[in-house]
């Protein structure tokens, strides 16, 4: 699978690790109009990739991201046309923003929808869109130095590429969401941790990297099929009832479970064994 070549990302796979860095740490790795277009197309190449067994997402520089980059925004939608023009359709101007919003969380989106575990480390600056990201994510690592800001409201705007939508059901604490987007309050990488929006916590960028890059390895050893599965049948369940995951997972595993993944990796498992496993 061909990554690239990419202005805002780094991207490096080895041992079944793909390694998705961003790479602007000049501007703080803010999200320009590039970003979110190769976040898109990384992403999408990366759910075909079948050599991939797990994504871990981390940042160059001294910030995870600033957020969005304020400079490379287009020309404000509500300001008036040039004398002599036709007054803006405001119907017409809502639906192609509305069309740009959806587009631009695709972006996202197709985090989200790898069938592969992604971790993701943050450190330093989380701001924003910084949030949204990790949200995305299946594991959260950061270091102590990494603070957080829904900075959404400070520049006008209802945050809206997921962290509404997501951290929510990510914390299970309402209230603490409602108060930390309502006031774009600064909150530190520990009381992320205390509400259950880090997994993990780590002294240094370094030490969260190479914990995640470890983990990533011991998932990317076992069944992948068994993997994929697993964050297949969580997905759902977070948005569907009990009832509708059982019966998912069974249909599901009515399939799976003839691959020879299960024999294998039972075989391995009493015998004691690292075995391998074909890709998917």
């Amino acid at each position: 699978m061909q990554y690239g070549p990419y202005e805002t990302l780094r991207v490096t796979k080895e041992d079944g690790i793909l390694h998705v860095e961003l790479n602007r740490p000049q501007k703080l790795n803010a999200m320009n109009r590039r970003f979110w277009q190769e976040t898109r197309e990384c992403f999408s190449a990366a759910a075909e990739d079948t050599e991939a067994r797990a994504i871990v997402i981390s940042a160059q520089g001294r910030a995870f991201s600033s957020g969005l980059d304020l400079s490379d925004m287009a020309p404000p939608a509500s300001e008036e046309p040039a004398s002599g023009k036709p007054k803006r359709d405001a119907g017409r101007l809502a639906y192609r923003i509305r069309r740009e919003v959806l587009h631009t969380q695709e972006s996202f989106n197709a985090i989200e929808a790898c069938p592969q575990p992604v971790i993701v480390v943050g450190h330093g600056a989380v701001v924003g869109g910084g949030i949204d990201l990790m949200c995305t994510c299946c594991i959260r690592y950061a270091s102590r130095d990494a603070w957080f800001t829904i900075k959404e409201v400070d520049i006008g705007l209802a945050a809206d590429v997921g962290t509404l939508q997501r951290l929510p059901k990510i914390i299970g604490n309402e209230g603490a969401v409602r108060e930390l987007a309502y006031t774009a309050r600064k909150f530190t990488a520990e009381e992320a941790l205390a509400l259950g929006f880090l997994t993990r916590l780590f002294d240094t960028r370094d030490q969260a990297l190479a914990a995640a890059m470890s983990l990533a390895k011991e998932i990317a050893q076992k069944p992948p099929l068994a993997v994929v599965g697993t964050k297949r049948m969580l997905d759902f369940t977070r948005n569907h009832s009990v009832q509708d995951g059982l019966e998912y997972v069974a249909t599901w595993n009515g399939a799976m479970m003839q691959s020879p993944d299960l024999a294998t990796a039972a075989a391995a498992s009493l015998l004691k064994k690292t075995v391998s496993f074909s890709k998917l």
